[in-house]
């Protein structure tokens, strides 16, 4: 019974030992910046973001510049571009006009010819004249 045994646990050590494999271990960097796959590099970033909780205390006034007018702020713009423009548009059928702002006075008067454009800032009263000659052949 010994015998038995002893060629059991034989067997099973041989059958054990023919499915053991032995391989080199390699590291393989993660990060981009130290030779890792450049792929990662977005993934990393985003997480290193959503862990990030400080403040910026400057963000605010870096994107107030680009974010701080409103949407009425934004039509008004739009709304006193459009209105110049067809004030200029105006000048082929040979029609004047003017157009007042919050900020800007517009005068715009065709003298057989010659365009002249007339702008005075409201607030400091100052007046810039600009004169186009030849419109009419």
């Amino acid at each position: 019974m010994n015998t038995l045994l002893t060629r059991s646990v034989t067997a099973c050590l041989l059958a054990a030992s023919l499915g053991v494999q032995a391989t080199e271990l390699v590291y393989t960097p993660v990060n981009p910046a130290f030779g890792g796959n450049p792929l990662n590099g977005t993934w990393l970033l985003n997480n290193a973001q959503a862990q990030n909780d400080h403040e910026d205390p400057d963000l605010k006034k870096r994107t107030s510049a680009f974010t701080g007018t409103s949407a009425l702020e934004r039509f008004t713009s739009q709304l006193e571009s459009r209105l110049l423009s067809q004030l200029l548009d105006n000048i082929n059928n040979g029609n004047t006009g003017s157009l007042a702002t919050d900020s800007f006075l517009v005068d715009v008067i065709d003298d057989s010819g010659a365009l002249s454009i007339r702008i005075t800032d409201r607030a400091t009263g100052e007046i810039s004249i600009i004169e186009v000659s030849g419109l009419n052949p």
